[in-house]
């Protein structure tokens, strides 16, 4: 992680490095097994080895288009720029390039892999209702992921998954599913299906279950920074409890972006089970508890 005021966070670290080892593991398993069947695999991982590189040095011009963003002036946003330019004095950070989506969601989101290249988005629903605390709660929070390095691990943990869902849609779409290794041998395209809808779901829980631990460590982080977990959790519970009242199409429009967002629009069910593993964000009750444990400590030390 760049140097930073922000609270260092070894439990991220380690799995993140877990994560991308495991992950890294099941890539070369997965490598191994198309080579042995003979698989025309040459032109898939060449097109996921681009699409990754053009994710990891554009995302966040992708993110900005794909989500409505555009870069505002200090002039445009003075309010917004005052509160960003005072937690980068605050965490010793460079300051990111500020943007605005025009979005009744209220959300926020940060991209870029690295802090040169990092950008701070917040929806114009964010801006109507929050109050400058609990605003500059989410920024901190967002900052965070920057001050980590989040967007260019997830990027590079996503990869493999990105690889098998082009295979199996390969296979899909070729007929190799028909095909055979020989007159008498299994069909080489079901099996590379099948193996690469097992590595896909395998590198799918491995990736949401960091994203969901790295959205806590932002929680933690924002809160420390600003010592105010107070102001971050009426901000998650303000967004969280504002969603219900947006219009359903909005929300199914914005929830592929939910593992860059502040708080998942149509998130899942509550407590644990499926809707959980599968969720890029933990549940909101997690997130107040932890919060919560945050502001008693803090009161004790205080």
């Amino acid at each position: 992680m760049t140097r930073t005021r922000y609270a260092p966070d070894r439990g991220l670290t380690v799995r993140m490095v877990v994560t991308l080892f495991l992950l890294g593991l099941l890539y070369v398993v997965f490598v191994a097994v198309l080579i042995a069947l003979g698989a025309r695999a040459i032109t898939v991982l060449v097109l996921a080895g681009g699409l990754l590189l053009v994710q990891y040095f554009l995302s966040d011009r992708i993110a900005l288009f794909a989500m409505h963003g555009r870069e505002v002036s200090p002039q445009e946003a003075p309010e917004l720029h005052g509160l960003i330019d005072r937690l980068c004095a605050m965490a010793d950070a460079p300051k990111p390039r500020v943007a605005i989506a025009d979005s009744d969601v209220p959300n926020a989101f940060a991209t870029g892999r690295d802090q040169r290249h990092a950008v701070v988005c917040v929806t114009t629903g964010l801006l109507r209702r929050l109050d400058p605390r609990e605003l500059e709660g989410v920024l901190a929070h967002e900052l965070s992921h920057v001050a980590h390095r989040d967007v260019a691990v997830m990027t590079i943990a996503s990869f493999l998954g990105v690889v098998a869902g082009l295979m199996t849609r390969f296979a899909l779409y070729s007929g190799l599913g028909r095909d055979r290794g020989n007159n008498n041998g299994p069909p080489i395209g079901l099996i590379i299906m099948l193996v690469s809808v097992l590595v896909y779901a395998v590198s799918f829980l491995l990736t949401r279950a960091l994203s969901r631990y790295r959205e806590l460590s932002a929680d933690r982080a924002g809160a420390l920074l600003t010592q105010r977990p107070s102001a971050l959790a009426s901000a998650l519970v303000k967004v969280s409890g504002e969603m219900s009242r947006i219009p359903t199409r909005d929300l199914r429009e914005a929830r592929p972006f939910n593992a860059f967002y502040f708080a998942p629009a149509l998130a899942g069910g509550r407590g644990a089970g499926l809707a959980t593993l599968f969720a890029t964000h933990p549940p909101l009750e997690r997130r107040l508890a932890q919060l919560d444990a945050i502001a008693g400590r803090l009161g004790r030390e205080g």
